[in-house]
């Protein structure tokens, strides 16, 4: 529970700032505040998801040279002082700036963490627990929300200085986090191949005894034999990766591309879409997002254990492919003019439920298919190159079509999105990984056990 928590807290930070951006951002194209245009938005939202990129490719790296653990501190601070700053923003560069910083802390969590979760949890637990961890995003969406709802009303403060106290709180949330992270263990995957067996045997002992209780079963577990080589650089990884792994890697990038894709797209302009298609005011945009977030919540949550029993390949082939299909009726519904604010929330609501555990298991595959000496680093770079091709590109994109305040040209964009999440579906099915209850080991054997 302890992993859970101090580890899920990130993905509650991100799930924070995606949430508090889309309600906000209304409210920052008043000329009271920061006089943004919705190009300006979308370009603050790249931003963001830019500086993810790079932290997650820095951090990641360093992961799996320095350790899991030590990382979890840098990243973590990197982001307080980020998100501190953006609430002092005072202009366009500076709003982008430091949602850049943000994003950079938000990012180097990623790897490490998912890395750590994995590499700590039982096998028969891994697939359900990852995606709890990561369903948790939307716990800090649901937070964002409400806390939009409450501070840029104008009762409780003027709006000039809700906004900037609405970006405060993740501040404030992540400095009560970092006591949390010194109770977290070292992965002992981790040391055993940087050749610090004393240690990884005192966690390990450690972990035993605290759960003496449980009943072990009788059968032999498999042992396999390494030969700690210390640390893999980027040339070596990518040579495994474009190597003996190409199809596994094909596959990860098609399913990070297409939930980026959906995700950015919908989430960073959402609060645009309502006000300025649907006339909703900008102080109640959060009560629309605040079920979108419960919505996402609850898709891995009542899913994830069916990922450990029905197995990871047909769960995932069929959480894009339904979250495909509604999202084209959606879009087909929208070109017609024939939602309102709340019944396209309520598809939303709908689609993201199976969309979340959709993306979730991204996650989870990118983070148990690849060797444990490269672990951080490959989910480092499948996030970047899922989140460049669809983090990035969509917000500015949508940011944009909003602007055009045509239906149809948005509602091609949202076509976009589910086309791409059809196309996962089928990779999926045909090319997906049965990982579930099956060790980290086996399912990739270790590069030190092949030298």
């Amino acid at each position: 529970m302890l992993v859970v928590v101090a580890l899920g807290i990130t993905w509650v930070l991100d799930g924070l700032e995606v949430t508090v951006v889309g309600s906000v951002a209304p409210v920052l194209q008043r000329g009271d505040t920061l006089g943004l245009s919705p190009a300006g938005i979308g370009g603050a939202a790249s931003a963001y998801v830019a500086g993810a990129v790079i932290g997650a490719l820095l951090f990641g790296w360093a992961s799996d040279r320095l350790g899991r653990r030590q990382i979890f501190t840098v990243t973590l601070g990197l982001y307080i002082l980020g998100v501190g700053m953006t609430a002092l923003s005072w202009n366009l560069t500076s709003f982008a700036l430091f949602r850049f910083v943000t994003g950079m802390g938000i990012g180097g969590e990623y790897s490490a963490i998912n890395s750590a979760i994995d590499e700590l949890m039982p096998a028969r637990l891994r697939g359900r627990v990852d995606l709890i961890v990561n369903g948790t995003f939307w716990a800090g969406a649901a937070l964002g929300a409400g806390a939009s709802m409450l501070l840029l009303r104008g009762s409780i403060m003027p709006v000039t200085i809700g906004w900037r106290a609405v970006f405060a709180i993740g501040a404030l949330l992540g400095l009560t986090v970092i006591a949390l992270r010194r109770w977290i263990p070292e992965s002992p995957r981790w040391l055993m191949t940087h050749r610090r067996i004393d240690e990884a045997t005192r966690i390990v002992t450690m972990i035993e005894t605290r759960h003496c209780g449980v009943q072990r079963g009788s059968e032999v577990l498999d042992t396999i034999q390494i030969y700690p080589a210390g640390t893999f650089g980027l040339p070596q990884a990518l040579q495994v990766i474009i190597g003996p792994y190409r199809g596994r890697a094909a596959y990860v990038l098609v399913l990070m591309v297409a939930q980026a894709f959906l995700y950015n797209a919908v989430f960073f302009t959402y609060g645009l879409v309502l006000t300025q298609y649907d006339h909703v005011p900008d102080s109640t945009v959060g009560m629309y997002i605040l079920p979108l977030a419960i919505g996402n919540l609850l898709g891995p949550l009542v899913l994830g254990r069916w990922f450990d029993t029905v197995g990871r390949r047909r769960m995932i082939g069929l959480t894009y492919l339904i979250s495909g299909l509604m999202m084209a009726g959606v879009a087909v519904l929208f070109a017609k003019g024939m939602l309102d604010a709340w019944l396209q929330t309520a598809a939303w609501v709908a689609i993201f439920f199976f969309a979340s555990a959709a993306a979730s298991a991204a996650y989870l595959t990118a983070s148990e298919i690849f060797p444990l000496e490269i672990r951080s680093l490959t989910i480092a770079l499948f996030y970047a190159l899922g989140t460049l091709f669809g983090g990035v590109a969509s917000p500015f994109l949508f940011g944009w079509l909003i602007g055009q305040g045509s239906l149809l040209a948005l509602a091609a964009g949202y076509a976009a999105a589910a086309i791409l999440m059809i196309i996962a579906a089928g990779v999926a099915m045909r090319w997906g990984v049965d990982a579930e209850c099956q060790s980290l080991e086996r399912i990739a054997p270790p590069l030190s056990s092949m030298l």
